[in-house]
């Protein structure tokens, strides 16, 4: 019977089998004695066969800790290990599911990472506050933890949504063990049943040396990943640290070349040539007021000024699109930007130039401020002390011909005195006249004859240059050197002043300049800032700025096509004109006042009216035609032509 025993150890027989022996020998009717041998032997044998079960057993664990400990050494995917890590656990506990948590430091938690066996989405995407749920507590205390019962037991917090995740999941039994990393817990590592069983000292042991394994391979892959990315980091500092040497060598080579430039008496063009040969691409060059200096780049919209602003304020380059800006200012004020278009430059480069065009442009205006500082002597001379010796020779040398007519100009403005004076340097300079600055406003004595064409043109420019209202006066200047032959006296203002030849209609300068400041003023009295005008253009008011007093030519420009129609046709057009404003505009009085039919007096205003133009009896026209036609009557004249001064 021993020897039936042993056939059934060696073929692994189940337990049931080993009753075989017992139940024959009873039923050959065997004594008590052999049926008490044959007890005897069957608990042997059925405790050499757990003996054997349990060897078998730990030697499959042990198997799959080799296994692990291989996966370990071969480390390339760590997702796979742990996914292969609680796999094993799953089968060599023979539960239901296994799965994996670990912990989040900046929630303060618990996640789920792997898990095997699980079929509740809701249970995968779980996660487990310190000290909550089976898990939760394993992870606070660092402690297996098992139950038989998960919902019966009471020795740790249920929460409602764990306890809906588990209840989903089916699980009854659960075993948990902590990953550790020296002191420190990780996560969890757990095996769980849908059914309710007790858990072993052997597999709480097993599932132990299992999450021993887990923590390895997640500190190595930490440990992998940190030396990749030194690696990476020194690599790419390598690269960085090559292409900055070069970039660096690159635009000193460059700066080298823009100096050898200046140096050689080269200009922003020869400078701008330099940066597109090295860079590529297209390049414009903007002064302070954003306008080219050089280069194209088509319309810039007011996002190109905000990146230039933004460059300034940073000290560096600026990428708006494809193009890249750069700014430089003085003392807070923009003197240049660059705007190259290209996708790909070095932009110390361009910063590079944009430092070597402002040294240019600082240098220009440092040569264009002392050529002005001579110039403004100069005009301040001719204003001040006009007999001095030398003016024709001093205005020679600075290429101004005092033989030619000129206007003086005097331009108000807001009181960016620094601005305002470069800008009549410049704008003198360009021009071949002077300029001068005096306070809240800047004198310039330009060449031409049309004193109000150029007052115009000056409070429009100056306007733009100063980004506020510029308001110009002007007046005809008769210069000490032109002055031989010319008449000493002469009219301030009207056609002479307008569009005269010469000195013939002008003063001296000093005096151009007091009537050019009495426009300007008129003009600002008047409610017209940023206008431009000599005392012609003022009309009636040109009668009380201006030093001639040219009354005459104020007559004839308002009421001189009447006056001349009159006496062409013989016509009493210039008297139905008068008795209209006497009576007060109306027709009928009017022609009472004259003793003629209103539909007369109808038919002459409207031949008046073409005579005159559209808006002659506007409040302000209306006002000069009855001034000049009280002056045409006091003068006793009949034409524009015998229009003297007359008693006024």
């Amino acid at each position: 019977m021993t020897t039936y025993f042993l056939e059934l150890l060696a073929r692994e027989a189940s337990a049931v089998e080993f009753e075989g022996p017992i139940v024959e020998a009873r039923a050959q009717g065997a004594d008590p004695a052999t049926i008490e041998e044959l007890e005897q032997a069957k608990v042997e044998a059925l405790k050499v066969r757990a003996l054997l079960r349990r060897r078998a057993r730990r030697e499959a664990e042990l198997s799959a800790l080799y296994d692990t400990a291989g996966d370990l050494a071969a480390l390339r995917d760590l997702d796979a290990v742990l996914e292969a890590i609680v796999h094993r656990a799953r089968q060599l506990l023979a539960t239901d599911i296994a799965y994996m948590t670990l912990h989040d430091p900046e929630q303060g938690d618990t996640y789920m990472r792997v898990t095997d066996g699980s079929i509740s989405a809701k249970f995968r995407a779980l996660r487990l506050a310190m000290g909550a749920g089976l898990g939760g507590l394993v992870a606070q205390t660092a402690t297996p933890y098992a139950t038989a019962d998960y919902f019966a037991d009471a020795r740790f917090r249920h929460k409602g949504h764990i306890d809906e995740a588990v209840k989903e999941e089916g699980l009854v039994a659960i075993l948990g063990v902590p990953l550790r990393l020296g002191q420190r817990v990780i996560g969890v590592l757990m095996a769980a049943n849908r059914s309710a069983r007790p858990f072993h000292q052997e597999e709480v042991s097993l599932l132990a040396s299992l999450a021993a394994h887990a923590a390895v391979a997640i500190d190595n892959a930490r440990l992998l990943q940190e030396t990749r990315n030194a690696l990476e980091e020194l690599s790419q500092a390598h690269r960085t640290a090559r292409a900055h040497g070069e970039a660096v060598e690159r635009a000193a080579l460059a700066h080298d070349r823009m100096t050898s430039l200046v140096l050689r008496g080269g200009g922003i063009e020869d400078v701008a040539a330099v940066v597109t040969e090295v860079l590529g691409g297209s390049l414009a060059v903007l002064d302070d007021l954003g306008r080219p200096i050089t280069g194209d780049v088509g319309e810039l919209d007011a996002g190109v000024f905000e990146a230039a602003q933004a460059s300034r304020a940073l000290g560096r380059t600026v990428r708006r699109g494809d193009q890249l800006i750069a700014s430089v200012d003085v003392g807070g004020e923009p003197l240049c930007t660059l705007v190259l278009r290209s996708d790909d430059a070095d932009e110390r480069i361009l910063e590079r130039a944009a430092l070597v065009c402002a040294l240019l442009l600082l240098f220009r205006r440092s040569v264009a401020e002392a050529e002005g500082r001579v110039r403004g002597e100069l005009l301040e001379d001719l204003i001040s002390r006009p007999d001095s010796p030398g003016l024709a020779d001093r205005a020679r040398r600075l290429g101004v011909d005092l033989r030619a007519p000129h206007v003086v100009v005097v331009a108000r403005h807001g009181g960016q005195r620094e601005r305002a004076a470069f800008w009549a340097s410049s704008h003198a300079t360009v021009r071949h006249g002077l300029a001068a600055g005096r306070g809240e406003e800047v004198v310039l004595l330009l060449p031409g004859v049309d004193a109000g064409g150029l007052a115009q043109r000056v409070a429009a420019e100056l306007s733009a240059s100063l980004h506020s209202p510029a308001t110009a006066g002007a007046s005809p200047a008769r210069l000490p050197e032109a002055s031989t032959g010319a008449p000493t006296g002469g009219s301030g203002g009207g056609a002479a002043s307008g569009s005269g030849g010469g000195a013939a209609g002008a003063r001296d300068v000093a005096e151009a300049y007091q009537e050019a400041r009495r426009c300007a003023e008129a003009l600002l009295a008047l409610g017209r800032a940023g206008d431009g005008a000599s005392a012609a253009e003022l009309g009636f008011v040109g009668l009380l700025v201006g030093d001639g007093r040219d009354v005459r030519g104020f007559v004839g420009r308002v009421v001189g096509a009447v006056i001349d129609y009159d006496a062409r046709r013989g016509t009493a057009l210039t008297d139905t004109l008068s008795a209209y404003f006497g009576t007060g505009g109306s027709p009928s009085r009017t022609a009472e006042a004259m003793h003629i039919h209103v539909n007369t007096v109808t038919q002459r205003l409207d031949r008046i009216g073409k005579l005159l133009g559209d808006g002659w009896l506007e409040p302000e026209r209306a006002l000069e035609i009855q001034l000049a036609l009280r002056l045409h009557r006091l003068g006793h004249t009949s034409s524009p032509q015998t229009v003297g001064p007359g008693p006024i």
